[in-house]
């Protein structure tokens, strides 16, 4: 499931893209397709480093070596080891609202990208968020889980002022925010529910045959519900 829409990077073959907080690899694996796009990947999470490692390695198997570089690495979004203005390209997706410095976060992304580079930042979006909350004391208080919920006009705000310019915002996956909502409401670690099952299995459907009819649902759903919100933003010059 991607929350970055790749076409609005414009990645041509050569460019280097970070994926900061990469998880599983989900987007680093995208931008990987694009063809000689040099890629690299952190996160601290050991377990998902080495699953997104594993997925780039049978993709770059699969087509012949004829791609791009790749590396994924173990690294703190707030302490990058890159140096300044390296990535044409950064995308951060749902990390931020796991960082107690954020604003060392922040400052990070921009560092590290060039001038006139873009940056994609994905947080939740708020109401959705503060739903879940009020449902699930436990959600809340998750070890490694969200420590705060953010406005939309406050991370664009924290955004620009590391020296960057908001050039779009979207809202993505309207369909998953009522799973979480049932989720939070039996037990966010319940895994015996049969109606979470249910949507579960439905949202993996959905994510794998993307029908028309639910792809028309969600475009109506996002901007009321959207789970996440993303800002696409572009580093002064």
């Amino acid at each position: 499931m991607l929350t970055v829409d790749f076409q609005k990077l414009h990645l041509k073959p050569g460019n280097r893209v970070l994926d900061a907080g990469c998880g599983t690899g989900r987007h680093v694996c995208e931008a990987f397709r694009a063809g000689g796009v040099d890629v690299v990947g952190i996160d601290l999470k050991w377990e998902d480093l080495c699953k997104a490692a594993t997925t780039l390695y049978l993709m770059r198997e699969a087509e012949g070596g004829g791609q791009g570089r790749c590396l994924i690495s173990r690294a703190d979004v707030t302490t990058l080891p890159f140096r300044d203005g390296v990535f044409d390209a950064v995308i951060c997706s749902e990390v931020l609202e796991h960082i107690a410095d954020n604003r060392a976060a922040i400052g990070e992304l921009v560092r590290v990208l060039k001038p006139g580079g873009n940056l994609v930042v994905s947080v939740p979006r708020f109401l959705p968020e503060r739903i879940c909350w009020a449902l699930s004391e436990a959600y809340q208080h998750e070890p490694g889980g969200h420590i705060r919920i953010y406005r939309k006009k406050e991370l664009q705000t924290l955004l620009e002022a590391a020296g960057t310019t908001c050039r779009g915002i979207r809202y993505k996956h309207g369909l998953h925010a009522p799973y979480w909502w049932l989720k939070c409401l039996v037990g966010h670690k319940n895994e015996t529910s049969r109606p979470v099952n249910l949507y579960k299995k439905f949202l993996e459907w959905d994510i794998i045959k993307r029908p028309k009819l639910t792809r028309m649902l969600e475009r109506i759903l996002n901007p009321f519900i959207a789970k996440s919100i993303v800002f696409y933003l572009k580093k002064g010059t």
